[in-house]
């Protein structure tokens, strides 16, 4: 897989790219809505390609693997096959989960045993794993199989688990070059960074990874609690170290600003459940601001969810319509929540690509960044 850098933005480090896949050309800056197991929640997959225009969406090992299973995917020819979704997928290796499971998976250096939290059985994620069930599962990138480290995390415990993410690391490489891709398309590895926030280990971590000479490399163990200000010291630094012939991924990021300001230190892909998360509570993400619908003010709001994205989903419905569904608790408000917060993720990136191309891009954000993170 190939990444060609279109443009780079003179004020910052943000830039354009393109990302070009055996399923199609990732344009980047990019967000990836999240597909967890399978689908976007509440979203069609036509709806993702017509009205949102996602050119790649994310998948997980972990809720895969456990439902439907690798043996119901591959009857099926793929994830691909199985939801019907002909673009680009990018699987989390399950690393996520491990952080996110503590209470029911223990660590140690072979890999982790959990509990299934469906039905309560013990089952075991290592490297090796994690590479074949991405394998089975057909996703064009393919993440490597690491821990995500909590906040607040102590210095020695960040260096330990790094250390052992980075040997596992070794593990799915080496397991990745000696078996073969599924389906007929080709797949990509991506190393994750980790070192939590310690500004030493990160710089390590990064260093390492690339010695591996992947395709893609990812950034993890971020907005997991920390203080923004720490989430954005530790991309600025990562982003100095890895190459810049290669495409960025900051795992787990995050809200309009936090991508905006992410752009700016040179991250190329983003994924974030907040959008699809927040829309099922009744939270917007718009042009001018975060809306709760669920509040009074709104009850008598005829205008459009949000005016200035002409031809999307936010044109065709008003406030006080989403607010009288969100609170009637019907489907169609999830739906059309999660249509809005995910169509302007996608047209906030695709703005970030035109204002970089333009060569006004930080004057742009910075006004952005204070009409998306305020309240209305």
């Amino acid at each position: 897989m190939i990444y060609k850098i279109k443009k780079v933005d003179p004020k910052s480090k943000a830039r354009t790219g393109q990302f070009f896949t055996e399923r199609g050309v990732i344009n980047t800056p990019i967000f990836m809505p999240v597909g967890t197991a399978g689908t976007v929640k509440a979203v069609h997959q036509r709806e993702l390609v017509q009205d949102i225009e996602a050119e790649i969406i994310l998948g997980n090992t972990y809720h895969l693997y456990l439902r439907p299973g690798t043996e119901i995917l591959s009857k099926a020819g793929g994830l691909h096959k199985f939801i019907n979704w002909d673009r680009p997928i990018l699987t989390d290796s399950g690393g996520y989960q491990v952080y996110s499971l503590a209470e029911n998976r223990k660590i140690n250096e072979s890999g982790v045993t959990f509990r299934n939290h469906i039905d309560g059985s013990t089952h075991s994620l290592t490297p090796e794993i994690a590479i074949d069930i991405q394998r089975e599962i057909g996703a064009d990138i393919i993440m490597a199989f690491d821990e995500c480290t909590p906040y607040p995390c102590e210095y020695s415990y960040a260096i330990d688990s790094m250390d052992m993410t980075h040997r596992w690391l070794k593990r799915c490489c080496d397991h990745f070059d000696r078996t073969s891709e599924r389906y007929g398309f080709r797949q990509s590895l991506f190393p994750i960074v980790q070192g939590s926030v310690y500004a030493d280990l990160r710089r390590i971590s990064a260093e390492t990874i690339i010695s591996f000479e992947r395709d893609g490399y990812a950034i993890g163990g971020l907005s997991v609690g920390e203080p923004a200000e720490e989430m954005y010291a530790m991309t600025d630094l990562v982003s100095d170290i890895l190459p810049k012939d290669k495409p960025r991924y900051l795992m787990g990021v995050g809200t309009p600003e936090n991508i905006l300001e992410c752009i700016s230190l040179g991250i190329d892909m983003f994924d974030c459940v907040m959008p699809t998360r927040n829309a099922r509570n009744g939270m917007l993400f718009t042009t001018e601001g975060i809306i709760n619908i669920r509040n009074e003010k709104w009850k008598n709001d005829f205008s459009a969810l949000d005016p200035e994205m002409d031809g999307y989903v936010s044109n065709y419905y008003s406030k006080a319509y989403l607010r009288h569904l969100v609170l009637s608790k019907e489907i169609l408000g999830a739906q059309i929540a999660s249509l809005q917060n995910l169509s302007l993720y996608l047209w906030l990136v695709r703005q970030a690509r035109k204002h970089i191309e333009k060569g006004d891009f930080t004057d742009w954000k910075n006004k952005m960044v204070q009409k998306v993170s305020q309240r209305l």
